[in-house]
């Protein structure tokens, strides 16, 4: 079987390099990749990309790049608009190279001094955008992914005199609220600590354009178990294919005018730009990880393992349907078909047949994710109905449930209804508040305990939200006594 460079053609890699990418992930790889690929299918953009690895570590990805002439595969599989399983390949040709920052220093300033660039991807981690004390403009490179782009601009700079249309739009996918904002401020830092010009400074603020984004898509990377029959039904051998699901959406907070550097919106990509990232950040939040975390657990009590089994099972498909509609959207504020079409996509979403996500791994920290996801659609559906929501009550109650377990060989163990154990994952302090919280035999003491604990809830605590102890405390009573089955099956009756 031939290699992928010996059987694609190289549509678009040899255009002019308009993006620097930081970092060469699946992720980048499977999003914006593949959506600036399809800008180029189009002719609406017309360049290529230039993937740089931030980190010394991995330099073997670069020689895989070099190896397929920068082309790889993603092969893009879910639930299509029918209703229907459905997998989309799409060979991507639009990058042009790698280079490590760390072995091709030289490269990475010299991409500086291109005429035609416009954009610069990142996703280099949620502590990517950081400041690192000690970074100097003197490194080659420096440390911090914000000090490398302040050097780097700082090159670009000089080699252009300060021209206007040479500055740089920034999308930035770290997972940190207001990531554009944050690494614009960390990069002036340094400009400062460095003593640039002001000149400079000037530049960088009202030249280069920093956005902040919200990124959603499921990549799974390299389908290692599946490789060789892919492989097969492509006719080549490709050691960079990437697996991602259908669904995407990027929300880009900037100028509407900013989109024309790289006119991905006009594309078949889900790309909105707006001038507040907050409602989209919120919907997906609540609507989706609350989703999520408001319904696994309960879902795994009941014997289920993974997400799919979960939204096969009619009772749960009811349950997170119901959950989504009559308690999660009315306390969002965005145009409601937008959000019953966001939580459609959802649901689809969860019963993707390609991805088999547990149920176990989603239940890590768990009573911090229910703090951020799904306590704030419990409190404002009571400040808006002066009324309980029942199903987030209940799953209130569940995660209480999940929660009850005992130490074993240093491990806090739950278990089942139908005595299957499972270990419960959580920072220490949380293990050993439930772990003692467990010993009561009274519900009512028991909620009262667990919602107003100050280990577990920010002020004010979840206890102080009127009728909230004694509606979860008979959740749990009747979770004590009746299988959690039993007790969905009354709830959406």
């Amino acid at each position: 079987m031939k290699p992928i460079q010996q059987t694609l053609t190289h549509s678009y890699g040899k255009f002019p390099e308009k993006v620097i990418q930081m970092g060469e992930g699946n992720f980048l790889r499977a999003f914006a990749d593949w959506m600036i690929d399809l800008s180029n299918e189009q002719g609406l953009f017309n360049g290529s990309i230039l993937l740089c690895q931030p980190i010394a570590a991995n330099a073997e990805m670069c020689e895989k790049f070099a190896a397929q002439d920068g082309a790889y595969t993603l092969i893009m599989r879910g639930i299509d608009e029918d209703g229907h399983p459905a997998e989309k390949v799409r060979p991507i040709t639009s990058v042009s190279r790698c280079i490590n920052v760390y072995e091709h220093f030289e490269e990475f300033i010299k991409a500086a001094h291109n005429p035609h660039l416009k954009v610069c991807i990142s996703n280099t981690t949620e502590a990517g955008i950081a400041y690192k004390e000690g970074d100097k403009l003197t490194d080659t490179p420096p440390a911090s992914f914000p000090a490398k782009m302040a050097l780097f601009l700082y090159e670009r700079f000089k080699a252009f005199n300060g021209a206007p249309d040479k500055g740089l739009l920034f999308l930035p996918v770290e997972l940190i609220d207001y990531n554009g904002t944050q690494l614009r401020k960390i990069i002036l830092r340094y400009a400062q600590e460095w003593a640039l010009p002001q000149e400079f400074l000037s530049w960088v603020e009202n030249h280069n354009f920093f956005t902040n984004t919200l990124v959603d898509r499921i990549v799974t990377g390299y389908p290692r178990a599946e490789v060789q029959e892919l492989e097969e039904k492509l006719g080549y051998q490709d050691g960079l294919m990437v697996t991602s699901e259908l669904f995407n959406l990027w929300v880009i907070e900037g100028k509407k005018e900013w989109a024309e550097l790289l006119p991905i919106d006009k594309t078949s990509a889900h790309v909105i730009w707006t001038d507040d990232v907050r409602p989209y950040k919120m919907r997906k939040v609540r609507i989706l990880n609350g989703g999520h975390t408001s319904s696994v657990l309960a879902a795994y009590l009941a014997g289920h393992d993974i997400v799919l089994e979960m939204v096969n099972d009619p009772l749960f498909a009811r349950y997170l349907d119901r959950l989504l509609s009559d308690e999660i959207i009315p306390t969002l504020d965005l145009p409601e078909e937008e959000l019953k079409a966001f939580a459609q996509a959802v649901k689809s979403r969860f019963a993707n047949p390609y991805i088999k996500h547990r149920l176990l791994d989603i239940s890590l920290n768990s009573c911090s994710k229910f703090t951020a996801r799904c306590l704030p659609s419990l409190t404002e559906y009571y400040k808006r109905k002066e009324a309980l929501p029942p199903l987030l009550c209940f799953s209130l109650a569940a995660l209480i449930k999940f929660y009850q377990g005992e130490m074993k060989d240093g491990k806090y163990m739950g278990r089942r209804f139908d005595g299957t154990e499972y270990e419960i994952r959580d920072d220490k302090a949380v293990l050993d508040f439930f772990a003692q919280a467990w010993k009561e035999t009274d519900m009512g003491v028991l909620a009262k305990e667990v919602l107003n604990s100050a280990v577990l809830w920010p002020v004010p605590p979840a206890g102080q939200v009127p009728g909230l102890v004694e509606k979860t405390a008979f959740y749990l009573e009747k979770m004590q006594h009746a299988s959690v089955q039993d007790v969905v099956a009354e709830l959406v009756k």
